[in-house]
């Protein structure tokens, strides 16, 4: 599985808040909830810079990243005692045994080593530029026209 993390639904995570009832602090929430993916899109999922707090279901993706889908993380944010630099997706993408595999075996994807920095310090639109510039890419230049030489 994995999560789209650079573009956003016109959703203020808050209103997720609302939706649960629970009570939250004058500024949390105000960021935009990602589309995370056409799959699930009732699914909630929230990636975050690790730390030393684990929800009911953490999971370290690596020493600076982790994911979390249970709601008493959800909590924790609207009190404003949840991780720092958490992204709010609803949805995920996935791939059938083998696909993924050969998507990248064809060059469909760009791949580079994880960056917390690109993940959480970077402005949503600009997170597949940054990323695709730190191996030399410049998107662009790439056009998504084929043809014939």
């Amino acid at each position: 599985m994995g999560l789209i993390i650079n573009q956003q639904l016109d959703i203020p995570v808050n209103a997720i808040f609302k939706q649960l009832d629970l009570d939250y602090q004058d500024g949390c929430g105000d960021h935009l909830i990602l589309d995370g993916g056409p799959v699930a899109r009732d699914r909630g999922f929230i990636l975050h810079r690790a730390c030393t707090q684990h929800w009911e279901s953490t999971v370290d993706i690596s020493d600076e990243v982790s994911l979390t889908a249970s709601k008493d993380i959800l909590s924790d944010i609207a009190a404003g005692k949840g991780p720092q630099n958490a992204l709010v997706t609803l949805g995920y993408s996935s791939w059938d045994a083998g696909q993924l595999e050969e998507e990248l075996t064809t060059n469909s994807w760009l791949t580079i080593p994880a960056k917390s920095a690109i993940i959480f310090n970077t402005e949503c639109e600009k997170r597949a530029m940054v990323a695709a510039a730190s191996i030399g890419i410049n998107l662009g230049m790439l056009s998504m026209d084929i043809g014939h030489a």
